[in-house]
């Protein structure tokens, strides 16, 4: 019965955002979710998403997002696979 009353929230025209802020704020009460927990859980995620993907011997790293850095554009263009340098 829940579930009806939250699609019918849905479905109504209106604010979008609003909706879904209060269908988020009742799964949070729902299974106790903190917005400190969530702060905490979406650093780490975009921490892991930034974690290093590349490094060479020399310590240069990459995060494999953006341009590719010049240490490893050289390497590549010298023949080496980049799969060497992924970690």
């Amino acid at each position: 019965m829940k579930e009806r009353e939250e699609q019918r929230l849905f479905d109504l025209d209106g604010n979008a955002r609003e909706r879904l802020v209060l269908w988020i704020r009742r799964r949070m009460d729902e299974y106790g979710i903190t917005v400190d927990a969530l702060a905490e859980a979406l650093d780490a995620d975009e921490a892991a998403a930034r974690a290093v993907r590349y490094r060479d011997a020399y310590g240069n790293t990459w995060d494999g997002f953006g341009e590719k850095p010049d240490w490893l554009a050289r390497a590549i263009y010298a023949g080496q696979d980049i799969d060497h340098f992924r970690c």
